[in-house]
């Protein structure tokens, strides 16, 4: 509707298309909506191709997100497990002084 073509609005809905399935369309299937216009096809065509580039870089961006919290939670364990060998290290060192005395 927002790129006025309404007039493929109830036939979209018969068919059950929604938003995962639209992606899938290409011309053809697009013609055999009804879509007779080469224009409005293209205009869909256009606008769906803008949709799977905005979704292939939200993607990405959400997987460069996970990436940067692995490799922050990997090193906050490094450093807990340095402070903990730190920790047993001076517990360690503790223990022999005393035994020795």
């Amino acid at each position: 509707m927002s790129l006025n073509l309404e007039q493929y609005v109830s036939e979209f809905s018969a068919q059950n298309i929604n938003g995962e399935h639209l992606l899938q369309l290409d011309g053809s299937r697009l013609k055999a909506l009804g879509m007779t216009s080469s224009q409005d096809r293209a205009i869909i065509k256009r606008k769906l191709k803008e949709m799977k580039a905005s979704l292939e870089k939200a993607r990405k961006a959400q997987e460069k997100m996970e990436k940067q919290r692995e490799k922050l939670r990997k090193k906050e364990q490094e450093q807990l497990q340095r402070r903990s060998k730190k920790t047993d290290k001076c517990s360690s060192d503790a223990t022999e002084g005393t035994n020795e005395q």
